[in-house]
């Protein structure tokens, strides 16, 4: 795994053999070329500025400097890449028109522009001279040191070499020795270029970095996380449903054929009797797993669709339930399956605490949404807050980005309504 920036690069063993060193030195040269550019260029639009007040033109375009931080900004971003690989976040608020006042007014608006102002003008008259030193210090200096040997067979004539025009070195291996020293001193060096270029990156992307455009990104990714877990759970459970149909379902039909087989055959008496309540028990087991089988991913949902599932509900519902839903198509199979947890957790709801004589289930898709309403005649007074299940569900569906509604007064009715932003695909089977 490469590094990703200066930081990381430092703490592996072959950081001096990598680009690293020369990548922070890169970066710290083109700041002190970008700063000195960006120090003539702001001093030289305050003093025309200044010189043009007097006839009241330079006012207006004083509005230069409060932009100047924008393309200072935009530069620094693009050298970041220099030594971390990470982009920093540059995305700027949408004028609500078009045109260029439109454009002015709200770059003159946001935060960003006036904290890009700010970190233009502490790299003009700051950051630049300390990229310039540390430049000079940690490379410019060694590298003077370790060319020591070069500089006495060429300038000095084999006789003398100035080191830093402080020392005088006179002799061969005392000028091999100050080049040895100067390799060494390279080396420390290094590590200083890279602990000055992170550190001034670091500054760099707290002032100019956009704090919008970062959260943004941080709450897209984070409602793509709950979608990829929704959709990773609904596999898990459409697995587990598929084991238990086609596993443990199986086995525990064919053990009830060979208990009834048995039965047959077994003369009456105690072992006949005991064969009759084992096939019972064989058959209240497999009548649980089926029980279980519907509750965890039912096999009519993922085979024929929501229409068919919901209609299955309401058959097996105490209460009668009319279904009246137009879907000419499936939904994904995510938004699927929660629209059939909450028709059956509303139904469960109606069969236990309604007291309602009917009840009926209606929805559709329109506009790009798909909605559901579980309606009974009920007493109601229900609280989806009170432990009726559909909180969890709630969580579920807002997941999903769709909404959930209860409304339930004293006395009746109660309409539960969900709604979904979803695009329908392949044909529903209506054949079941």
């Amino acid at each position: 795994m490469h590094p990703r920036n200066v930081w990381q690069a430092m703490a592996r063993p072959g950081f001096l053999l990598s680009a690293w060193p020369w990548r922070s030195a890169a970066y710290l040269l083109t700041g002190a070329v970008t700063g000195v550019a960006a120090l003539v260029g702001i001093v030289t639009v305050v003093a025309v500025c200044g010189a043009l007040v007097i006839v009241l033109v330079g006012l207006p375009l004083l509005v230069l400097v409060a932009l100047s931080g924008i393309p200072v900004a935009g530069v620094e971003r693009r050298r970041l890449r220099l030594i971390d690989r990470v982009p920093v976040s540059g995305r700027r608020q949408v004028p609500a028109a078009a045109g260029p006042w439109a454009w002015l007014i709200t770059r003159l608006r946001e935060q960003a522009t006036w904290r890009e102002l700010g970190y233009a003008l502490l790299f003009a008259g700051l950051l630049w001279p300390v990229d310039a030193l540390a430049l000079t210090v940690a490379l410019l200096f060694p590298l003077s040191v370790a060319a020591t040997p070069l500089v006495m067979a060429t300038v000095g004539d084999g006789h003398e070499a100035k080191v830093l025009k402080q020392w005088t070195v006179t002799t061969w291996p005392t000028a091999f020795a100050v080049a040895v020293l100067g390799l060494l001193l390279m080396g420390l060096g290094a590590y200083v270029l890279g602990v000055t270029a992170g550190a001034r990156a670091e500054l760099t992307r707290l002032l100019i970095a956009s704090r919008e455009g970062d959260l943004g990104a941080q709450v897209v990714e984070l409602a793509r996380s709950r979608v990829r877990l929704v959709d990773a759970f609904e596999a898990e459970r459409r697995r587990i449903e598929r084991d238990l149909h086609d596993g443990a379902q199986q086995r525990l039909v064919a053990l009830m054929m060979t208990l009834g087989l048995a039965r047959l055959d077994a003369a009456p008496g105690p072992l006949a009797d005991q064969l009759t309540k084992a096939h019972e028990e064989a058959g209240t087991a497999l009548a649980e797993l089926r029980e279980l089988i519907r509750g965890i991913h039912p096999k009519v949902l993922t085979d024929y669709g929501l229409h068919a599932a919901v209609a299955d509900v309401a058959d097996r519902c105490v209460v009668p339930v009319d279904v009246d839903l137009e879907l000419p198509g499936r939904p994904t199979r995510a938004v699927e399956s929660a629209a059939y947890f909450v028709v059956c957790e509303a139904l469960a709801n109606v069969a236990r605490h309604s007291g309602a004589d009917r009840a009926r289930v209606s929805g559709g898709h329109r506009d790009g949404r798909l909605f559901l309403e579980v309606r009974d005649d009920g007493r109601g007074g229900a609280d989806a807050s009170a432990g009726s299940g559909l909180t969890g569900l709630a969580d579920r569906v807002s997941v999903l980005d769709g909404r959930l509604a209860l409304t339930s007064p004293p006395g009746g009715p109660t309409l539960l309504r969900v709604e979904f932003p979803c695009e329908l695909t392949e044909a529903a089977d209506r054949s079941a």
